[in-house]
């Protein structure tokens, strides 16, 4: 083992009962063994696709697969803790999810704020929300709060829950806000729209403070992001694994992982 390999660490989770432990494989340590902490990403986003498929095949409610994928949440968050990755962002709650029938909107809200507890008890890093806030239902914002409240002084991973979010209202309400700073300060229309830079709407954007994700993971065999950083990925390297999300193993992870290790980042050079 070299001196900048990864440690090999104890399993959290596995494809037929997410949240269980198990112990690591020989391929597994092998993976991670192929690891240096220099290769890795500094700020993964994922997509967490796959959870009422998953549940249709065992003929379970569309409820208990989210609530399967809550779970396997907390395992990921464990493994990016393990592996010291600074910053992990989660599409969560879509603009598009907020439109689905009540009935299954109610169960995924409901599991949403069941795992902003497991969340918090797991203790792993410092909670933050990313989208409109205000179109997602009162409980869950104030469940919301609380783990951001709760988890402010944490160390650790950096936890960002993607909630009411869609990747072109970003950009609109980001270029609104120009506009209006713009005519608070008395600018003219051309004179703004001679101005007017990708600084200025990064700067305004849902994720303003925060770099750009290295690495966006989609799973179940989707191969497209559906509106999530639909700006801050321009230069992402993108991950898209057959498992669905619930199945989702450190495996999977730290395969994800060395792909992205072995690629040339050019940043549109």
């Amino acid at each position: 083992m070299s001196a900048n390999a990864l440690p090999v660490i104890t399993v959290h989770g596995h494809a037929s009962n997410p949240g269980t432990v198990t112990e690591p494989t020989i391929y597994e340590q092998a993976l991670a063994r192929s690891l240096s902490p220099e290769s890795l990403p500094a700020h993964i986003g994922v997509l967490v696709d796959g959870n009422r498929r998953w549940a249709a095949q065992r003929g379970l409610s569309t409820r208990e697969g989210h609530a399967a994928g809550a779970e396997r949440i907390i395992d990921f968050l464990a493994w990016c803790t393990e592996l010291s990755i600074p910053q992990v962002s989660l599409y969560m709650l879509s603009t598009e999810n907020l439109k689905r029938p009540e009935k299954e909107l109610t169960g995924l809200v409901a599991v949403i704020d069941a795992f902003l507890v497991r969340l918090v008890e797991s203790a792993c890093g410092p909670v933050r929300a990313i989208g409109n806030i205000d179109l997602i239902p009162p409980q869950l914002h104030e469940r919301l709060d609380w783990a951001i409240e709760q988890t402010a002084h944490l160390p650790g991973v950096r936890v960002n829950i993607a909630v009411g979010y869609g990747g072109r209202q970003e950009i609109v309400d980001a270029v609104r806000s120009v506009l209006r700073e713009a005519a608070a300060e008395g600018a003219s229309l051309d004179s703004l729209a001679e101005q007017l830079s990708v600084e200025d709407i990064s700067s305004h954007l849902y994720t303003a403070d925060m770099p750009d994700p290295d690495l966006l993971i989609r799973t179940s065999g989707e191969q497209r992001l559906s509106g999530f950083m639909t700006w801050q990925s321009a230069y992402s390297e993108f991950y898209f694994c057959r498992a669905l999300w619930p199945d989702f193993t450190r495996v999977d992870f730290l395969r994800a992982l060395r792909d992205y290790a072995n690629r040339s980042r050019r940043f549109g050079s």
